[in-house]
């Protein structure tokens, strides 16, 4: 897997492709292969974020991410880039002019020969700079800048913004078609009260990192895989098991509770504590409801189990009809 550094970690020289990339859809790559294509010789293709994001400093805002870091490395791997560097977003950068940016970060920290950049990229204080400054001041320090224009699908853009909002109203179709590739997350599997369980329905509590953008709260078909620790940021691999995901709180048993990720494996009976499970949602099956009784609440969740085995059988048959 590609390295993740920091600015003074960096391989230098670089062809950088500057921008937070979250999701890496199509408009994403189309600005990174203008320095994966045509990198000077010797420059090691990079892509460079910041971190966190400049809303969380200066707004408060939660950016919560399609794509860890962690996660974003084996996607950028096969696009022909050979390092992450994460340049720490701090009030000092804020506050550094567009020319200042070019000279201080990307001449004196990442020695950069080439830069390609989407056409509303804004950096500098006050989001002051725009490509055509970035253009202008990087032709100053003998740098070439690409500036590649913004994608279309239908009467919107492609934009993150515009992922988050199908994942936000459960539609893991239309995430994974702007994604071009499955939504999934991954999370660590710690112990809950045994509810499932005693109802005949155990499940995996799934520990996710807090950062991560998760989809609407609901009951989900599922594919699930069971990884390594130190693998569970990269493509999974093996078969993949058939689940049912409650995202949400438990409104029947426990209306206050905290909202969870609680996974029950179909047709499998595996000790799961402690390990790693990669979860991929495949449809959203129904919105989370109050039953009158835990017998209703456990008639349902058989309802929602025989509806997501035919809805993983329906995926993975399309997925083998489509190799």
């Amino acid at each position: 897997m590609i390295p993740l550094h920091t600015p003074s970690q960096a391989l230098l020289p670089t062809a950088l492709a500057l921008g937070s990339f979250d999701g890496l859809h199509r408009g994403h790559r189309q600005v990174i292969a203008a320095v994966t294509d045509a990198d000077p010789v010797g420059a090691v293709p990079t892509v460079v974020s910041f971190w966190p994001h400049p809303r969380e400093l200066l707004h408060g805002e939660a950016r919560l991410r399609l794509d860890l870091p962690e996660e974003k490395l084996q996607l950028l791997e096969p696009l022909g880039i050979r390092q992450l560097v994460l340049v720490p977003f701090t009030r000092e950068l804020a506050a550094m002019t567009p020319q200042a940016f070019v000279e201080q970060v990307l001449v004196g920290q990442l020695q950069a020969r080439r830069v390609a950049v989407g056409d509303n990229f804004r950096f500098g204080a006050g989001r002051s700079g725009g490509a055509a400054d970035l253009v202008r001041l990087g032709a100053a320090c003998g740098i070439a800048v690409s500036v590649l224009p913004m994608l279309w699908d239908g009467a919107e853009r492609v934009s993150s913004s515009r992922i988050r909002r199908a994942l936000a109203n459960g539609e893991i179709a239309e995430a994974n078609r702007l994604l071009e590739r499955p939504y999934r997350f991954w999370g660590r599997v710690g112990s809950g009260r045994g509810l499932g369980r005693q109802l005949g329905w155990p499940t995996a509590n799934l520990q996710v990192d807090g950062r991560k953008f998760l989809p609407l709260e609901g009951v989900y078909a599922a594919s699930a895989w069971l990884v390594e620790p130190s693998l569970a940021s990269e493509a999974p691999g093996g078969e993949p098991m058939a689940a049912v995901m409650n995202l949400g709180p438990q409104p029947t048993v426990d209306p206050h509770s905290a909202s969870a990720v609680e996974v029950h494996l179909l047709d499998r009976q595996l000790e799961l504590a402690g390990c790693q499970l990669v979860v991929e949602p495949l449809r959203l099956l129904r919105r989370q409801q109050r039953f009158p009784s835990l017998e209703a609440l456990t008639a349902q969740i058989g309802q929602d189990a025989d509806q997501a085995r035919r809805e993983w059988r329906h995926h993975a048959k399309t997925l083998g009809d489509l190799c």
